[in-house]
């Protein structure tokens, strides 16, 4: 049907959808500002933001001064994401406004009255949120660190500021609970000092401590308590662990003590959303305890009393994030900047906290040697020469004494096996010559990942099936290295009726049961038994000592202590051996039970060698002609001595990416920066300076600096 004009006729619906869309064509639309914010006015007080733009390079590691538009002052504050454009230059300027440039994240840092720069600033394009997720002491903190290990701010606050989530922003926090009372001093009184050490966080004093834990599944509990001493203060408080199961354990005593809504966990298995909502709920100051993995040591606590961190030897509180800074580092310098208590625990002793106490700056928090004696494991060493001697050893993979010890220990409870490498044999040889077995692409080392399932190569991961010796011709090979997984089916052999468990890389156990059963794991990924291990069986001790390393006594020491701790006191029957030549210091010091003792003679032997962490050092790696020209622009400090430059291996293609080594195919050289103590400052200074001015001339090939290496040979 038609209207007299010819145009279909229209419901009444259609009519009021046609009135509707005429009244929006007739509506002024007010038109979004160009991210420029052209000819709009500014903000009348503090009309210049001084902002750290997001950007790596450490040449531009400075303060970019921004105009504040009106209509962003409420939400332009210190503190606040922004985007601003950046590099545009002085050729486009309209209107008294820089335009141009790219689109940048970035922190406003501080609100001023006028620039120091003459020219035209550019505006703000956008405050991505008025959330103030920078807050002074966070930034105080994170310049600190970026100018210890002569890195950019950025980088720090990349590692300190976890992404943004809109959506987490709009929900509220919950709200903060009183303070809790005084916790009881509970397993502390086993220490002389450690009731002690808790009234003082209860005072609000800020007692430093280095303690040396006594074995046992206790030290969880112990670290909540003086958490909660510091709660009770009306401080925050922040615990850093090495991984998950430790931040889990001490999670539940946190809960079993204040119950919930007083702390948080902050670790990677949350996902981003959950993280950045608990994250948020402690930089509101809603929450004032942090247990958390390596990311939280940057947690933004609120008025923070009291910092800790387990197993600082763990190679995991090192982050693998550009400036590589380490959490005992990191809260060393809160507890200092924010004058916190410190508590750094662990069952051993690094080289580190024993320089901590030598210097007087932390306290020794330790047993008495009676308690020691008692609540320990006593240990029985086996030599190498012994295991060699003896058939049980090469039937069963286990010295006559270990057989013996882990047969006794199985009619009490579970065993626990340490085996230093993970696999079936992952490194073989031919067993004529004893030349190590490689692959044919990529002379890679063959390895056996599991029983008859062939060859394969560890670097490039292809599979060999008639191999032979380049050297003797030989087609038989012999286990240089014999892991997890096979000592576990050796052992199963050996006690038939058993139960074999095996802990490691690929599959880690929590928990086992108080049954028994043989336990195999590699170093760092034991279970907890529910009672204790009955025994512990530490394998290969040569494999740890004999890293061409200088913290190779000491790792060994921590992780065959790590082990110990789980197993059963003297006084319970708990028993552990090791094979190791019993003569050499760390091996003795685990009969001792004496951590503290050893750290104390590797700081005097490092003092007179003139290595870390007495002295301060840094390096320098890259291709050759790099490194010598960084090294001779810096401006060094007197009395530096440059070890090296050394050339690094070559790394083949396929080979195992690590932190810090050179690309595929590439030469590279390393030099060492050594200078004495009090000198570290103005190291890293210079190489930082001398680095930014060889990335703004853009002269040369990248080197990589990291100050503090882990590993210097």
């Amino acid at each position: 049907m038609s209207s007299e004009k010819g145009r279909p006729e229209q419901s009444p619906a259609g009519e009021q959808l046609a009135l509707i869309r005429e009244s929006v064509r007739k509506a002024k639309v007010p038109r979004a500002k160009p991210r420029t914010w052209r000819g709009a006015p500014l903000a009348g007080e503090l009309p210049v933001a001084r902002v750290l733009v997001d950007k790596g390079p450490v040449h531009l590691d400075r303060l970019w001064d921004y105009a504040v538009p009106a209509e962003l002052d409420a939400d332009a504050q210190p503190g606040t994401r922004v985007r601003v454009r950046f590099g545009a230059g002085t050729s486009k300027v309209r209107e008294g406004r820089r335009e141009g440039g790219g689109l940048l994240d970035g922190y406003i840092v501080e609100r001023v009255a006028e620039s120091d720069y003459q020219g035209p600033l550019a505006a703000l394009a956008q405050v991505l949120s008025p959330e103030p997720v920078l807050r002074p002491p966070l930034l105080s903190l994170c310049k600190a660190v970026a100018d210890r290990y002569a890195g950019s701010l950025a980088d720090v606050l990349q590692l300190a500021v976890p992404p943004r989530h809109a959506r987490i922003e709009a929900e509220a926090s919950p709200r903060l609970l009183p303070r809790p009372g005084a916790p009881e001093a509970g397993s502390w009184a086993r220490y002389p000092t450690g009731p002690a050490y808790l009234d003082a966080l209860v005072r609000g004093d800020t007692p430093r401590a280095v303690w040396t834990a006594l074995p046992g599944p206790h030290w969880p509990a112990e670290l909540a308590r003086a958490a909660v001493a510091a709660l009770a203060s009306g401080r925050g408080a922040l615990v850093v662990v090495p991984d998950g199961r430790a931040a889990a354990r001490v999670d539940a005593e946190l809960t079993a003590l204040l119950g919930p809504g007083r702390h948080v966990l902050l670790t990677a298995d949350l996902g981003p959303e959950e993280r950045y909502r608990r994250w948020l709920a402690v930089n509101r100051g809603a929450v004032r305890a942090v247990v958390g993995t390596r990311a939280a040591m940057f947690a933004p606590v609120w008025n923070l009393g009291f910092v800790a961190i387990w197993d600082d030897g763990d190679s995991s509180h090192s982050d693998t994030n550009a400036p590589q800074p380490h959490a005992r580092e990191v809260l060393v310098l809160r507890a200092v900047q924010e004058k916190a208590g410190f508590l750094l625990g662990g069952f051993g002793c690094t080289v580190e906290a024993a320089q901590l106490v030598d210097t007087g700056w932390a306290l020794p928090l330790a047993a008495d040697r009676e308690r020691v004696r008692v609540t320990a494991p006593r240990v029985r060493t086996v030599e190498e020469k012994d295991e060699a001697r003896d058939e049980a050893a090469r039937a069963a993979r286990l010295p006559t004494v270990a057989w013996e010890v882990a047969r006794e220990g199985l009619r009490h409870g579970p065993v626990l096996v340490q085996v230093p490498r993970s696999g079936y044999a992952p490194r073989l040889a031919c067993e004529r010559c004893r030349e190590p077995a490689r692959c044919r692409h990529c002379s890679g080392p063959l390895e056996a990942r599991e029983r008859d399932a062939g060859l394969h190569c560890g670097w490039c991961g292809q599979q060999t099936t008639d191999w032979h010796c380049p050297e003797c011709g030989g087609f038989r090979l012999r286990a240089r290295i014999v892991g997890a997984q096979r000592t576990a089916e050796e052992l199963g052999r050996a006690f038939p009726a058993v139960p074999v468990r095996t802990s490691g890389r690929n599959h880690v156990l929590d928990t086992v049961p108080d049954q028994p059963a043989l336990v195999v794991s590699t170093p760092g990924a034991e279970p907890v038994a529910e009672r204790g291990y009955a025994a512990a069986l530490l394998l290969d001790g040569w494999a740890l000592l004999g890293l061409p390393d200088l913290r190779a006594g000491e790792e060994a020491l921590r992780r065959w202590l790590g082990a110990a701790a789980l197993v059963r006191g003297q006084e319970a029957g708990g028993t552990v051996v090791v094979v190791a030549e019993p003569t050499l210091r760390p091996v003795q010091a685990l009969v001792r039970w004496d951590p503290a003792g050893h750290a104390m003679r590797e700081l005097a032997d490092r003092a007179e060698l003139g290595f870390p962490p007495v002295s301060r050092m840094a390096s320098v790696a890259g291709p050759p002609a790099a490194v010598a020209e960084l090294i001779g622009s810096a401006e060094l400090p007197p009395g530096t001595d440059v070890l090296g430059p050394v050339p690094l291996p070559v790394r083949r293609a396929g080979a195992p990416t690590r932190v810090g080594e050179p690309p595929p195919g590439e030469q590279w050289e390393r030099a060492l920066l050594r200078v004495r103590p009090g000198q570290g400052a103005a190291l890293a200074a210079a190489l930082k300076a001398a680095q930014a001015v060889r990335l703004a001339r853009r002269e040369g090939e990248p080197v990589r600096l990291r100050v503090d290496p882990p590993d210097i040979g």
